[in-house]
């Protein structure tokens, strides 16, 4: 299955889409709809407890339903849109997306609701997919990077404004107007993808890999699964560890199978790329960091410092607007031709290693600390994290841009549940081994209810506040460790192969 001729004059190589800031303003709209409803749900937890009668567990499969189903997917949705077109497998998101969200917000049970989340995240994955691919056929490597940095911001953006926006809606309607809302945004993408979005795909034609893709998404569904169920059940009771040894086997048994297959979905031969080894390093390791501090700064904020959720979550946002604002100004893309790549990302994952550092050491007792460490991390976020997804894409052949931005979103998955996983197990052990007594408390708020006296309670929090700074340190290190490596990889890839006049290394 091949291109027409006219889709090839759009394509190019070295000469940019005539519409391509057009182009990349409708699918970041795309982007931000899809990435606002990883978070949207939180705040409609009482109304959906009260309203459809919904159990714990109801709640914890409708906000877990889409990011199991977009996560597993991820791989099999970017390896379908280099086959079968990335134009066509937009459209297709964005139609299952928007249906998706229409039954969603007409759902009248818990069971309704849940399996349209679980539509929702095919159409989700479909997205984060063919966005991040479609900009590499439509830029060339000049504005690549700050095509890329664009695309950044709005996922920064949408992981920062979707509680905001729920809270909003929510003051003035129904729960499911914060899935209604969705429809105009995905109609009109639709339009506009349609009109504007060149067509492109994979021109050898390869066959699809089937098996490889029932692998991929049964194993990543099953390790997404055992990191997101596992701080609510215990990371070594029997449904995590089973779920999370299936994942490792599934998993094992594709990366087996894709060697093997003369038409792997994932062509293991990429990790041969030093480049591609330095890029998915870095990757994982910032994305450990955000998430594994922002899952604790939650805790922090509300069990330390004493501000109610709405609070916790305005305060924040200053990490999310930094990359924003950083990333609208073009920093990032600006210094990687002068700075080079892995310099780049050094200098990015240092800032965030700082940054984690500073709310661990100066954010303990006061949020003027935590504020100062936000905004660092916020800066190193904004450098280092569109130069790695260059770097990744780079690495990669065009016309499997598909399969690499699926191996871009899958990293952010990865890193996100294992940087909870570890920087949560960090502060349970510091927590543990200065208040014993309270290790077997369900919660803080538990510990602290059953303590006994101020002093008790005070001894309670202020181990709580001993484990986050710990946590945050060990985070700060794994950060700048990866940041160190993936800059000595890329840099030595980067010597390896011959420079054009005028690219940045």
């Amino acid at each position: 299955m091949t291109a027409t001729a006219a889709e090839r004059e759009d394509l190019v190589p070295g000469r940019g889409h005539p519409q391509r800031w057009l182009i990349l303003g409708v699918i970041c709209l795309a982007q931000l709809t899809v990435l606002l409803d990883n978070t949207v749900l939180n705040v409609a937890i009482p109304s959906l407890t009260t309203e459809l009668d919904a159990s714990t567990a109801d709640v914890q499969w409708m906000i877990n339903a889409y990011s199991l189903v977009q996560s597993g997917l991820l791989l099999t949705a970017g390896s379908a849109a280099d086959r079968y077109g990335r134009r066509k497998m937009l459209v297709v998101g964005l139609a299952l997306f928007g249906i998706g969200s229409l039954a969603a917000g007409l759902a009248q049970s818990s069971g309704q609701l849940i399996a349209a989340r679980a539509g929702m995240g095919v159409g989700g994955a479909l997205l984060l997919t063919t966005t991040l691919a479609v900009i590499v056929q439509i830029f060339d490597e000049d504005e690549r990077v700050k095509a890329i940095g664009i695309w950044a911001t709005v996922n920064s953006l949408g992981v920062a404004a979707g509680p905001l926006i729920g809270g909003v809606m929510l003051g003035h309607f129904w729960w499911g107007a914060i899935f209604l809302i969705n429809i105009p945004v995905a109609l009109a993408g639709l339009i506009a993808v349609v009109r504007l979005v060149p067509e492109s795909r994979n021109p050898s034609g390869d066959r699809p890999d089937l098996l490889g893709a029932l692998l991929s998404t049964i194993g990543m569904a099953c390790a997404v699964y055992a990191i997101i169920s596992g701080p609510g059940h215990g990371w070594a009771s029997g449904r995590v560890l089973l779920t999370a040894f299936a994942g490792v086997a599934v998993l094992t048994g594709f990366v087996l199978w894709e060697l093997h297959t003369p038409h792997p979905m994932l062509d293991m031969h990429f990790f041969r790329d030093q480049r591609f080894v330095g890029a998915v390093a870095g990757s994982v390791l910032v994305a450990f960091g955000m998430g594994g501090s922002l899952f604790l700064l939650t805790q922090h904020l509300q069990f330390v410092l004493g501000y109610e959720p709405l609070e916790a979550g305005l305060r924040t946002a200053p990490l999310a607007l930094t990359v924003v604002a950083l990333n609208l100004t073009g920093l990032g893309a600006r210094l990687v031709p002068r700075l080079g790549t892995p310099l780049t990302i050094a200098s990015g994952m240092s800032l965030l290693a700082a940054g984690l550092a500073a709310v661990a050491l100066l954010g303990r007792d006061a949020y003027g600390g935590m504020l100062l460490g936000l905004v660092v991390m916020g800066a190193g976020i904004a450098l280092a994290m569109p130069a790695m997804a260059n770097a990744i894409m780079s690495a990669i052949p065009p016309e499997k841009a598909g399969v690499g931005a699926g191996i871009n979103g899958t990293l952010g998955e990865f890193g996100n549940g294992l940087g909870v996983a570890v920087l949560g197990a960090v502060l349970n052990s510091r927590f543990a081994a200065l208040v014993p007594a309270a290790v077997g408390a369900a919660s803080l708020p538990a510990a602290l209810a059953a303590a006994d006296g101020v002093a008790e309670r005070e001894r309670i929090t202020d181990a709580f506040a001993s484990g986050l700074a710990a946590s945050q340190l060990a985070g700060a290190a794994a950060v700048l460790a990866g940041g160190l490596l993936a800059a000595l990889l890329l840099r030595r890839a980067a010597r390896s192969r011959p420079v054009r006049p005028g690219q940045a290394v």
